[in-house]
């Protein structure tokens, strides 16, 4: 058996939870009313054909008096973190799929619990501590499980009993089944394909010839066959640098600039590896050896300008003032790749394409080749 938990409307819940006078409200969250996009709304909101990705202009014209809040990067990533936290510590193996979606494989769970009654506690804990709506489904596979949460929402669980699944499928619409886009939707609506059990109807020659192997695949699906495993969650590894000084130094003006260029190296290398940092660290060695180090959690990022400033802050607590530098060292931590959907509710559009385009530069010419004048 395999549990898909999912937040519900998890941006909305934690504003919510920080402003509880927008609970019950039409909310939208994202940006400004008048450009961006919607990154998330409440069920009051999508009653008025809102939903997310959503021009927000278009949204305010469907909805006059929907409240718009900006979002809280920073509140986002503290409630996933204790999400995982909670679920790290019951769940013998889990996946963290996004920042409010996860998935725990319950085999073998079955000699020492009941896993449906052990899932709905599990439910019951995350509520209790955090606040947050959270919804289930349990079922024989990653794909079932993850539908039946999607039918069990609002804030509640479903389960699908193992030989259950095609009769569970047949009556939902096709676009149901993950990895269905509009496209495809659109394809299979003109084959006559309305809901999963229509798949079944079709030759398989016919579903390859016009989708190719994808055809094959959404034939099984519609079976309730999915082979997905579980991926287990742990933090990925950490980028850093450091960097001892030819000669121990206590020149600020040259420090700082070591600082920035030290940051902006493992930005770079983190949006490489396409990963986004909960954490930074930076790091001191005076010429006796004394080492000091000073972390901080941050929204999830890998833009230079908004891990620069943290930098400087930390660096400026932990220095000590007039004392020679024989090392300095930034390193970036508790990295994934689930955050960067929160940068939905920022209009960030404009600053991802600055940040390609200069790192296309950097891939072409050389880290070194395009650097900001604080590293100079």
């Amino acid at each position: 058996m395999v549990a898909h938990f999912d937040l519900d409307t998890f941006f909305v819940s934690v504003e919510c939870i920080n402003d509880p006078t927008l609970k019950g409200k039409p909310l939208i969250v994202g940006g400004s009313r008048e450009r961006g996009v919607v990154a998330a709304c409440s069920y009051e909101a999508r009653k008025y054909g809102i939903h997310s990705a959503m021009p927000m202009n278009k949204a305010m014209k469907l909805c006059p008096t929907a409240l718009v809040v900006k979002g809280s990067r920073g509140e986002y990533s503290r409630f996933s973190r204790w999400v995982t936290t909670i679920i790290a510590a019951k769940a013998p193996l889990f996946e963290k799929a996004s920042i409010d979606e996860f998935y725990i494989d319950l085999h073998g769970m079955e000699k020492y619990h009941k896993p449906y009654e052990w899932t709905i506690a599990l439910r019951e804990a995350i509520i209790a501590e955090t606040g947050l709506n959270i919804s289930f489904g349990l079922a024989s596979n990653k794909m079932v499980a993850k539908i039946a949460t999607d039918e069990a929402k609002p804030n509640g669980y479903l389960i699908i009993p193992p030989g259950n699944e095609e009769a569970f499928l047949a009556p939902l619409r096709v676009n149901k089944i993950p990895g269905v886009g509009e496209q495809t939707y659109r394809v299979l609506l003109d084959m006559g394909i309305e809901y999963i059990r229509d798949i079944g109807t079709i030759p398989p020659e016919v579903l390859e010839n016009r989708l190719g192997k994808y055809g094959l695949e959404l034939l099984q699906k519609s079976k309730g066959i999915h082979h997905g495993v579980v991926q287990p969650y742990h933090e990925a590894k950490s980028v850093s640098t450091e960097n001892t000084f030819e000669e121990n130094t206590s020149d600020m003006d040259f420090l700082m600039a070591e600082l920035v260029r030290m940051t902006e190296k493992v930005a770079f290398e983190l949006r490489g590896d396409n990963k986004t940092a909960g954490v930074i660290t930076v790091k001191i060695r005076y010429p006796d050896f004394e080492t000091f180090s000073r972390q901080t959690t941050i929204p999830y990022t890998f833009y230079d300008d908004e891990l620069i400033p943290v930098a400087k802050e930390l660096f400026t607590r932990l220095y000590k003032p007039g004392q020679k530098v024989r090392l300095m060292g930034v390193k970036l931590s508790e990295l994934t790749n689930e955050a960067v959907q929160t940068n939905l509710f920022s209009s960030k559009e404009k600053k991802s394409e600055l940040y390609k385009a200069i790192d296309a530069l950097k891939n072409k010419f050389g880290k070194g080749s395009v650097r900001k004048g604080g590293g100079m």
